[in-house]
């Protein structure tokens, strides 16, 4: 009886992050919008790699993985960014709130809208 020997070499490349720091500072996946809070946030809310795919169609699935693989080999630097991330949205929401006032704002389009008739 005759054994095979399978000889096979396996180039291993390193590749590039698919992760993009836009003007704004803000980290998005690959060439899309899609943020690193998106992905990341959508698989501590429990989805998968795959589920995050099909409700972000604009992403390769081998970027989604390596987003979450980044993530959990960098746990505390990501929790810091969006943690930060969560901190400039408070701001400008409430800056926004305290220019353009929210309360009543039904009753003022209500009201406009009613004036255009």
């Amino acid at each position: 009886m005759q054994k095979l020997v399978w000889s096979m070499t396996l180039a291993i490349a390193v590749e590039p992050a698919p992760l993009e720091i836009d003007s704004n500072g803000v980290v998005r996946v690959g060439k899309t919008r899609i943020t690193l809070d998106t992905v990341v946030t959508a698989f501590l809310e429990g989805a998968t790699a795959e589920e995050i795919g099909e409700q972000y169609t604009s992403l390769r699935l081998a970027d989604i993985y390596f987003v979450i693989g980044y993530y959990l080999r960098h746990k505390s630097e990501v929790d810091a960014y969006l943690l930060e991330r969560q901190r400039q949205a408070a701001a400008i929401r409430q800056e926004t709130e305290q220019r353009f006032k929210p309360m009543g704002i039904r009753a003022r389009l209500l009201a406009r809208r009613e004036q255009h008739k």
